[in-house]
């Protein structure tokens, strides 16, 4: 079958606000905007590596949709799927960021609720969508949006299921829109359909009460249900401005769990959107090379890694970047200091 997408991404499109550099949320009065969104993330991370990606939400039929439409294209995410609420009550959701710096954290505000993509309904969209795309990616946070908006994504997730198409699916707690109790309740719900997991070891332990090492956590979500790979990321926050980060992805086909060096010591810019980055990097892998394992685990941290140093919640790289940040990763010998 023509699939036109090789990847398709469900959830809600936000508006960020941020006071620039260092300034507080409680003071100045300068914000900066831009677009994200934890699917949007992921489709145009995976897009700028080169796959053909689309977004399906819902948008406020307003001049604020055109901003949103204007930026995801630019991205190279087709947007023919992202609807347009026209209705009195029709709104983009909203999150606040403050950039942090040791010993105070980063902190975010949301403004999220009652907004159109909440209002996702499964008769928005053709049938034909269903059979679309090679891979199908949503997230609990998309789930945890309110009960309209779970029941059509775990509608979708069956329909493109049964369209043929590879599940993904990122756990994603946000202790702010549900409980775990909540989120565990509906994901072991939609697990039976999922082919591709992600999930952080300090969520399968909170959330699913996982008990174990990493690697014992990962296999038993593949012992317990017919996911083929699942993944967790790593990250040691030494400060603010300071991470490492790495991975751990287990397949359960080879019964092999893949890791490498981490990336040490980032000059973190902006961590928000770095964990959809090394979803898009995974998937990019697997798409391409479906049974390439260790590439996949490759990519999903070199673009994370890079995500980290560069400000928004979108990925700003291209394919070409990438393979050389992975050669130089892997290389124990002297380095250039600038590429030129």
């Amino acid at each position: 079958m023509n699939r036109p997408y090789d990847l398709l991404t469900l959830g809600e499109v936000l508006l960020r606000l941020s006071p620039p550099d260092y300034e507080r949320l409680s003071s100045g009065d300068t914000l900066c905007r831009c677009i994200g969104g934890a699917e949007l993330n992921v489709a145009a991370g995976a897009s700028l590596l080169g796959l053909h990606t689309g977004i399906i939400t819902k948008l406020p039929d307003n001049y604020l949709s055109s901003y949103v439409k204007n930026t995801v294209r630019s991205m190279g995410v087709d947007d023919a799927y992202a609807v347009l609420d026209d209705s009195n009550d029709a709104r983009l959701g909203i999150y606040y960021y403050e950039n942090g710096a040791h010993p105070r954290k980063p902190r975010v505000v949301y403004d999220r609720k009652h907004t159109s993509a909440t209002k996702l309904c499964i008769d928005d969209f053709p049938e034909e969508m269903f059979s679309s795309t090679r891979c199908f990616h949503t997230s609990g946070i998309t789930l945890a949006l309110g009960e309209q908006c779970r029941r059509t994504a775990v509608e979708m997730i069956r329909r493109f299921k049964a369209g043929g198409a590879i599940i993904s699916f990122d756990v994603n707690f946000r202790a702010n829109l549900w409980t775990g109790p909540e989120a565990r309740a509906c994901i072991e719900e939609i697990l039976p359909l999922v082919d591709i997991f992600f999930c952080s070891d300090s969520t399968a332990r909170l959330t699913f009460l996982k008990e174990g090492t990493t690697e014992e956590i990962l296999k038993s979500f593949t012992d317990d249900y017919p996911i083929s790979v699942v993944a967790a990321t790593q990250r040691t926050v030494h400060s603010p401005k300071c991470h490492s980060f790495g991975s751990v992805l287990y397949s359960a086909q080879k019964d092999t769990f893949y890791t490498e060096e981490p990336y040490r010591n980032i000059d973190v810019v902006d961590r928000i959107g770095s964990g959809d980055a090394y979803i898009s990097g995974v998937l990019y892998g697997l798409l391409t090379k479906p049974e390439d394992y260790r590439r996949a685990l490759e990519y999903g941290d070199a673009v994370s890694a890079v995500k980290n140093t560069v400000p928004g919640d979108m990925q700003a790289t291209s394919l070409n970047e990438i393979d050389s940040i992975i050669r130089d990763h892997k290389c124990t010998g002297p380095q250039l200091e600038m590429n030129r």
